[in-house]
């Protein structure tokens, strides 16, 4: 054994790795993926080379993000399932650039383990395919590091960075947002991917991952880990025949903390808690912690995961469409 690999860290392993996710990676570059033909380079290089040419687009504007999953890798962890991490990244991202009007074009995700576990890191990397396959957008490129002394051994990290494109005459940047326009709710999946080092200390003091729970109708691990949902599918087709305001992506912060981000200073926000079901997760979450109104409010999506802001005369239209798009919304709120 080398002297580096006694310290923890093995190049063969590493280069193992990348031959096994090849076929993964270029899975995204399907012919059903418009953005396939724009990838010019395989994984491998030491950059990732994109055609950037958009004849129907006459002032394109890149829109990026960057972001990670928080402590729900704790519950993938402990479960043994990493399959659906990479998918919770990739719409994560996916869903932060839509609220810009923006459609992906490509994504990079990081891998950092305490000790690379080639299984692990595969299944990561397949849900991340799935994900871009689902949002036709392609995987372009990553990198995968081994850290022993950073990372237990059975512990890892992922973040990504999506870059997408918009019109520029069309970006949505809430600067249009007046007072009487409504917030149209879209239904979240569960937590998504934000307050789980709250929900983990609540809820495993008394329960197991691996107990059937009847309120939620499954095992806690299960209901932990749905996948944080990707909106693009439901929401990108409206740009084309509807004036959206504002979108915002419920994340950490709730919904007034992410949704006061687009709203201009002068305009406040009004939200009716009551206008929806909030999902029996949540419930059990306060209930058993003891948590106020408050700070579920501020920390949890509590069943909505997008909200889009737009004239009180199209409410019924968008929603219909939505409906047609399989999404149940709510009107849950306004602006005053």
């Amino acid at each position: 054994m080398k002297e580096y690999e006694k310290a923890g860290v093995s190049i063969s392993k590493g280069d193992e790795f990348v031959k096994r996710i090849k076929s993964l990676v270029r899975s995204t570059y399907s012919q059903d993926n418009p953005e396939a033909t724009r990838v010019l380079t395989d994984i491998g290089h030491f950059g990732a080379f994109f055609d950037i040419k958009f004849p129907q687009i006459k002032n394109p504007v890149l829109v990026s993000s960057v972001d990670g999953v928080g402590t729900k890798l704790k519950v993938a962890i402990m479960m043994n399932k990493h399959d659906t991490i990479g998918q919770d990244l990739v719409n994560h991202c996916v869903n932060d650039i839509l609220c810009s009007g923006a459609r992906p074009l490509f994504f990079l995700d990081y891998l950092a383990f305490g000790k690379l576990n080639l299984n692990t890191a595969e299944d990561i990397v397949r849900g991340l395919s799935i994900a871009c396959r689902e949002n036709h957008c392609a995987l372009v490129g990553g990198e995968t590091a081994e850290m022993p002394d950073l990372y237990s051994e059975n512990d890892y990290d992922i973040s990504g960075t999506i870059v997408g494109i918009v019109e520029k005459e069309k970006i949505i940047d809430g600067k249009q947002i007046k007072r009487g326009d409504v917030l149209i709710g879209l239904k979240s999946n569960g937590l998504h991917t934000n307050g789980y080092s709250l929900a983990r200390k609540v809820l495993l003091q008394k329960f197991k991952l691996d107990e059937f729970i009847a309120e939620l109708d499954s095992t806690l691990g299960e209901e932990l880990l749905k996948i944080h949902k990707s909106y693009f599918h439901s929401v990108f087709p409206l740009l084309e025949n509807f004036s959206l305001k504002g979108i915002s992506h419920i994340t950490g912060g709730g919904i007034i903390g992410n949704t006061k981000r687009i709203v201009p200073e002068n305009l406040k926000i009004k939200i009716d808690w009551n206008s929806w079901n909030v999902p029996e997760i949540f419930r059990l979450i306060q209930f058993t912690g003891k948590i106020s109104d408050d700070e579920m409010r501020e920390v949890f999506n509590l069943g909505i995961g997008m909200i889009l802001i737009v004239e009180k005369s199209l409410v019924d239209k968008i929603r219909e469409e939505l409906k047609t798009s399989g999404e149940e919304t709510f009107v849950i709120g306004e602006i005053e």
